[in-house]
């Protein structure tokens, strides 16, 4: 057991409600419950397939513009990411801690490219549910898949 790698968790877990996949942490119910008893490799191959995943939900609705600003403001508003991830994965995290705060994305070094979306707290929502929607999928396909060949 190690504590070097930290636990996704966001503190907003709907798998004591029955979900497969938390709600908050988009980690599946298995891997909340036993998480503690994973060694670091294990743990690793969660965050990224959670990585992954945010990658492909960002690239297509910002790009990143100025990645030092990007840190800097992060830091600056103590807002918990991991420096290691692709910086499309900061402004995930950004947009989870603080999307009602921010005026104006180039001040934080990105910019919106998806014109379906108005704003910062919408983009919020649809990434939340993109990344839900994705984890679920991921789930039923890799974890799920005896209950196809049950007849």
């Amino acid at each position: 057991m190690s504590n070097s790698v930290k636990t996704p968790c966001v503190g907003i877990c709907s798998t004591v409600f029955g979900d497969e996949v938390c709600r908050g942490c988009k980690r599946f119910q298995h891997e909340i419950i036993q998480w503690n008893g994973y060694d670091d490799v294990a743990k690793r191959s969660v965050l990224n397939r959670l990585e992954l995943l945010k990658v492909q939900i960002m690239e297509s609705k910002i790009r990143i513009t100025d990645e030092g600003l990007l840190m800097t403001k992060l830091l600056e508003f103590k807002i918990k990411f991991e420096e290691d991830n692709n910086s499309l994965c900061w402004v995930f995290d950004l947009l989870r801690s603080g999307s009602q705060s921010i005026v104006s994305p180039t001040d934080f070094g990105f910019e919106l490219i998806d014109n379906s979306v108005s704003n910062l707290s919408e983009l919020k929502k649809v990434m939340e549910e993109e990344l839900f929607k994705l984890s679920e999928a991921h789930y039923q396909r890799y974890f799920k898949t005896e209950k196809y060949f049950n007849v």
